[in-house]
């Protein structure tokens, strides 16, 4: 068995776990646990899964000390990014059971059978069920939120899926010791196994999603990874879904007004949205579009300054770093120009300098608005607002694009970018930046291809449609029903006979 390492990416130091890479055999036995274990957590019903989802977030924290300091050797990001993203994670977890108490997710409907002017019509009641057993691919940037103890395996299991999580290779003590959270948890609760399991190594991840014993998968990385994981599952003589969050450049317009009236400050977010976490966060700005005028050339030099003071950025492994170093030298030769970069000694680590790079309008190639993941952003300087509308629309769609409005700035503008933004991103953000995504029921947290390739969010409440199908009951007995559809059962939203019903504590 090949044996699983880990870099600490602040000195480029290697070293080898007591984790091995999972083969057929051990992967064959996961896959039969996690479908003897659905049966667990289905008997467990709605609220009996919200109290193991909080157990799990209470489990996660008590761990908090050893879990940071374990992410902080594996990535390289700071005690306090990492610290607060344990909280995020228990935070998800908690509000996936407020999610499965309210209920309304399972969207529960009831027709009594009746005469209609199609004849007699049965009795039907639908709601949404699990699919079974889910793959959750971790994520390197997210050790916490987006891998084993992330939003995506939240999700699953308050829908009622064991999870099989694939850790990724940026982080794998930290995956393993995550798990081990989850699992405690789990065992308090006299859960079998199978409800969660971790597999480690490339292979192990196709292989995952080869098994029939899987029906879903999730991911958030890179096109690339998604084109892999894809093409393993168009082996499958029976398709499933990957939903996958990916690439995205974040666009941001900032309006004449808005660089006269606050410059500075919109200079001190901007730089901290692109710089923030190695500029490593899937909702980074890429793009800032400026206005090439005397108030905006004040926010220009600001941002600049800021950047040129910066220090070294640590990248979360070796292949981001070279990615990173290849994409701003190919926007150089596309015709961006280095606006500001540090002076930063290289080291033995992954560490790069932070870059701002500058062009004009009409120079904004293809080339230049694609994603560059880490600490670099490029600044379009344009003369009219009318311009923006065709250009934003040459953009790939994004996570999120965002509108920075000032004193004297055009409504019918702002209208005008709201349009373009609504049909190519899946969050408008305004007099904002994207970096920061709120765990919350109205969050939306995707996009048009290639941003995401589903409609669904990986963030939030709804999310866990991602998890669930719709099963339908036609003149059922009343005790073959799950209680949720038995006419005495009040407690959740219903739609009954077409009409809303709250639900009644």
């Amino acid at each position: 068995m090949n044996v699983v390492n880990t870099v600490d990416p602040r000195d480029g130091r290697r070293r080898a776990t007591d984790l091995t890479e999972t083969d057929e055999s051990r992967l064959e036995a996961i896959a039969g646990q996690a479908s003897r274990a659905a049966q667990w957590l289905s008997g467990l019903g709605r609220l009996g899964r919200a109290d193991l989802l909080d157990a799990i977030a209470a489990s996660l924290e008590s761990r908090r000390v050893d879990l940071v300091a374990a992410a902080e050797a594996e990535t390289g990001l700071s005690h306090a990014r990492l610290d607060g993203e344990l909280t995020r994670a228990a935070v998800q977890f908690r509000m996936f059971g407020d999610v499965l108490r309210d209920g309304g997710y399972v969207e529960a409907a009831i027709d009594h059978a009746a005469d209609t002017p199609l004849g007699r019509g049965p009795d039907l009641r639908r709601m949404l069920v699990p699919l079974g057993p889910v793959a959750v691919f971790g994520a390197s940037n997210f050790p916490f939120a987006f891998s084993v103890a992330g939003g995506d395996t939240a999700a699953a299991l308050a829908a009622g899926c064991p999870t099989v999580l694939k850790a990724h290779p940026s982080h794998p003590l930290t995956s393993h010791a995550s798990a081990e959270a989850i699992e405690s948890a789990i065992r308090d609760l006299g859960g079998p196994d199978g409800v969660i399991a971790t597999v480690y190594g490339e292979e192990a991840g196709r292989s995952l999603v080869r098994h029939p014993a899987i029906r879903a998968a999730a991911l958030t990385g890179s096109v690339g990874a998604a084109r892999g994981i894809q093409a393993a599952i168009d082996e499958r003589p029976d398709p499933i879904p990957l939903y996958a969050e990916l690439s995205s450049v974040n666009p941001i317009v900032v309006l004449p007004g808005a660089a006269a009236d606050r410059g500075d400050q919109i200079a001190e977010g901007l730089f901290a949205s692109f710089t923030g976490s190695g500029g490593q966060l899937c909702t980074k700005p890429g793009l800032a579009f400026i206005p090439s005028d005397p108030g905006a050339d004040h926010l220009v030099d600001t941002l600049r300054e800021r950047v040129a003071a910066a220090g070294g950025a640590v990248l979360l492994n070796e292949r981001i770093r070279d990615a990173y170093e290849d994409r701003a030298a190919a926007f150089e030769r596309a015709g961006a120009q280095v606006s500001a970069r540090p002076q930063v000694e290289p080291g033995a680590g992954f560490t790069v300098a932070p870059m701002l790079l500058e062009v004009g309008l009409s120079g904004l190639t293809a080339e230049i608005t694609e994603e560059c993941f880490g600490p670099l952003m490029v600044v379009v300087r344009y003369h009219d607002v009318a311009e923006l509308d065709a250009v934003l629309a040459t953009v790939a769609p994004s996570l999120t694009g965002s509108i920075h409005r000032g004193p004297g700035d055009d409504a019918d503008v702002v209208r005008r970018l709201v349009d373009v933004f609504a049909a190519r991103s899946g969050r408008i953000v305004f007099d904002g930046y994207p970096t920061g995504v709120r765990v919350s029921w109205a969050q939306h947290h995707g996009g048009p291809w290639p941003s995401t390739n589903a409609v669904h969010t990986s963030v939030g409440a709804t999310s866990i449609r991602r998890f669930l199908r719709p099963l339908a009951w036609q003149d059922a007995p009343n005790w073959i029903l799950p209680e949720e559809l038995r006419d005495e059962y009040k407690a959740i939203p219903r739609r009954v006979d077409g009409k809303l019903e709250s639900g009644v504590a």
